[in-house]
C-alpha cells in the first residue's frame, strides 16, 4: 500500500468513525444524558455481579488506562516504528503528540456534552468529572491503536498474538469502567469510536504530509547528470558532431 491509499483508506475510517460518534453525542445529548435502555441493562447486571476478585482484577486493568503507563506505550510504539534513532525519537514525539491532543479534543467533547455518571452508590472505584466518551476507554485504546500500528509496520506478517493482547487490553479497560459502574455503555462506546476516528485522522494527516526526517534519503536513486553539450561521436575521436 502506498502513501496515497493509506490516506484515503485512514480517511475514510475517519469520517465513518467521526460520523457515527456524532451521532451517538447527539443521541445522549438530546436526551439530557439519560442512560439509554442497554445502558440500564448492563449497568445493572454489572452491579449484581461483582465478587471481590473480580472487583480487584477490575481495578487493575482499568487503572492502566490513565495515568503515565498509556504515555510510556505511546512512546514505545513511536521507538518501534522508527528505525534510526533519529526515527525513533521523532515517531515517539509524534504519538505522545497524538495521545495528548487527543486527551485535549476528548475533555472539550465532555463539557460540551455534560453527561453524568452513573448513580454514584454502584461505584466501585474512584471517578470524576463528566461520562461521555470515556476517559480510560478512549486513552487505552488510542494507546493500543498505535502499538498495533508499530507492531504492523515492523512485524507485518508477524506478531498477531500480540497484536491480538494489545487489541483485548484496549477493550478491557472500557469494559471494565462499566463492570465497576463508572460509566454506562454509551460512555465505552464513545470513548472506541473517538479514538478511531482521532486515530484515523492522525494516520491521514501523517500520511499526507510526511516529516521529512522519516524519509530514507538512502533509497531516493540520485539523480543523472543531465549533458549541456552534445553527445560526443563514440567514432569521431572525440570530436564533436557537425551541426
Amino acid at each position: 500500500m502506498n502513501r496515497k491509499e493509506a490516506a484515503e483508506l485512514a480517511g475514510s475510517v475517519a469520517l465513518g468513525a467521526w460520523a457515527a460518534f456524532a451521532v451517538l453525542a447527539m443521541v445522549v445529548g438530546g436526551r439530557a444524558g439519560a442512560p439509554l435502555w442497554l445502558d440500564h441493562g448492563l449497568h445493572t447486571w454489572a452491579v449484581g455481579h461483582r465478587p471481590e476478585t473480580a472487583v480487584a482484577v477490575a481495578r487493575g486493568v482499568t487503572g492502566t488506562g490513565t495515568g503515565v503507563v498509556p504515555y510510556l506505550l505511546a512512546a514505545l510504539a513511536g521507538a518501534v516504528m522508527g528505525r534510526t534513532a533519529r526515527q525513533r525519537w521523532q515517531a515517539a514525539a509524534l504519538c505522545l503528540a497524538c495521545l495528548g491532543l487527543g486527551q485535549l479534543l476528548r475533555m472539550g467533547v465532555m463539557e460540551l456534552v455534560h453527561r453524568p455518571r452513573p448513580p454514584q452508590p454502584d461505584w466501585a472505584a474512584h471517578a470524576g468529572g463528566w461520562a461521555f466518551p470515556s476517559g480510560h476507554t478512549t486513552t487505552s485504546a488510542l494507546t493500543a491503536g498505535m502499538l498495533i500500528l508499530a507492531l504492523t509496520l515492523r512485524a507485518p506478517r508477524g506478531g498477531t498474538a500480540l497484536r491480538t493482547a494489545v487489541a483485548c487490553w484496549g477493550l478491557l479497560v472500557g469494559l471494565t469502567r462499566i463492570y465497576l459502574g463508572v460509566h454506562w455503555f454509551t460512555d465505552v462506546m464513545g470513548g472506541w469510536l473517538f479514538a478511531v476516528g482521532w486515530l484515523a485522522t492522525c494516520l491521514c494527516a501523517a500520511a499526507c504530509v510526511p516529516p521529512a526526517a522519516f524519509l530514507d534519503r538512502t533509497t531516493i536513486p540520485a539523480a543523472e547528470p543531465t549533458e549541456d553539450h552534445a553527445p560526443q561521436d563514440p567514432g569521431g575521436g572525440g570530436r564533436s558532431r557537425p551541426a
